[in-house]
Order: C-alpha cells, then sequence, then structure tokens
C-alpha cells in the first residue's frame, strides 16, 4: 500500500524509544519502564482513531534486543504474554473491525508466545477498519534478507519467472506492503534503526526528545499538523 499525501496520514510508524531512560529517571529497574510503554500503545489507539489515522506500524521489539540481558529478556516476554493474551480477548477488536499484524522473525520467541501471535492474527485478518502492526523480533535489513530467501525459492521452484521482478513483485516477500506516510520516533534519537527500511523511502519523519512513556496525545496532533504542512514530492 503506497503512502499518500493526504492532510492526515494514513499510515503511522512509530519507534517506541526511551522506555528504559524513563524508568532511570524513576530511580526503578530499567525494563520496568516497558510497562509505561504498554500503557501509552492502549491510549494511542484512541488517539489515532480520533485523528482519522488508519494503520499504525509500532517498533516494539528489535531483533537486536533478543540479545538483553536474561532479566529484561524474561521480563519483557512476560509482558508480551500478558498484554496480547489481554488484546485476543479485547471486545474492541470485532466491534471496531480492528487487525492486528505481529511482523518479525516472531519464530524465533518462546512458543507459547509465538502460539499467541498466531491466534491473533488469525482471529482478525478479515478485520479491515483499523490496523495495527507490532514490529516484534523485526529488523529492515533482516526483513529483506527474508524476502530474498523466500524469491530466491520460488525462482528455483519456477513459481515466479526471473525476468518479470520488479520492485512490485518483490515488495509482496516483505512482511508488509503497506507504506507509513509518517514516521514517529521518541526518545531525542535521530536516526531509524533498522525500521521499514524499504517500506519507508517516502516515509516524512519526526523526532521527538520525550521519551515512550511521555508520549501524549497533543504530540501526536502536533506530529500530524506538522506533516499536513509538508510538501511531499515522492521524488519527483
Amino acid at each position: 500500500m503506497k503512502p499518500t499525501d493526504n492532510p492526515v496520514p494514513r499510515h503511522v510508524g512509530i519507534i517506541l524509544d526511551g522506555n528504559r531512560r524513563f524508568a532511570k529517571r524513576l530511580m526503578i529497574k530499567p525494563w520496568k519502564g516497558h510497562e509505561w510503554g504498554a500503557k501509552k500503545v492502549e491510549k494511542l489507539l484512541t488517539w489515532a482513531k480520533e485523528l482519522g489515522i488508519k494503520e499504525l506500524t509500532l517498533y516494539s521489539f528489535s531483533l537486536q534486543n533478543m540479545d538483553r540481558p536474561k532479566e529484561e529478556f524474561n521480563y519483557l516476554m512476560n509482558l508480551f504474554r500478558k498484554e496480547f493474551s489481554r488484546l485476543e480477548n479485547d471486545p474492541r477488536l470485532e466491534k471496531e473491525k480492528i487487525r492486528i499484524n505481529i511482523i518479525g522473525r516472531i519464530h524465533l520467541l518462546p512458543k507459547d508466545i509465538y502460539e499467541l501471535f498466531q491466534r491473533i492474527m488469525e482471529k482478525t485478518k478479515n478485520n479491515d477498519k483499523f490496523i495495527i502492526n507490532f514490529a516484534i523480533a523485526y529488523g529492515g535489513r533482516e526483513e529483506v534478507i527474508d524476502a530474498i530467501m523466500k524469491l530466491g525459492k520460488d525462482i528455483k521452484n519456477r513459481k515466479v519467472d526471473v525476468k518479470k521482478i520488479n520492485e512490485e513483485v518483490f515488495e509482496n516477500y516483505l512482511y508488509t506492503t503497506h507504506e507509513p506516510d509518517l514516521i514517529i520516533r521518541t526518545g531525542g534519537a535521530h536516526r531509524t534503526s533498522n525500521f521499514l527500511i524499504w517500506q519507508s523511502n517516502y516515509s516524512e519523519y519526526f523526532f521527538f526528545e520525550k521519551t515512550w512513556p511521555e508520549f501524549e496525545k497533543e504530540d501526536l496532533i502536533n506530529a500530524v499538523e506538522d506533516y499536513s504542512q509538508r510538501e511531499r514530492r515522492f521524488g519527483k
């Protein structure tokens, strides 16, 4: 799905950065900040729908995060179990026709979490009013590599004519073809951190100094208003 030039971005990606620094300021274990971050994600859904945004892609856990210290990793996995189990039974998914996608190398996660993700995606696959993509065990370069591997297998099995490969054919092998209009990063860093490196080729960026747990509705409004004032040329 290509980006648009509408005043309100149809698809917003967010790099949820700064949870650990937020917790450190509270003088608690750094990974405890992810609890505040999870609560803010729940609010984000309401804010986005109020503004007319139709899709969110949230960079929640990178592939490199898999190497976090064991105590922090286990804490995060338990947080995923808790939050996604609650999400699986959230009546809003059906009532508001919300589709949930989890993109990344999720097969590397504990088996019960992988199965939980699969159930949620299967349950919501036909919903079409609002989409939330959670990028978990995700890396943009790794996504491209995985796409190349799948494409190569289809070429070998003669399912794809190598002479007909173009951008449109290739992107169908990615985790998602949906291109964000706007990407927001919290936490003060001004880098993309391997997030949607194929899909973000014409995305607009907005960087916040405040951490993700500090992010509020007014910040989302400011980013959307700033986006609406930009002239998007799409390389032309």
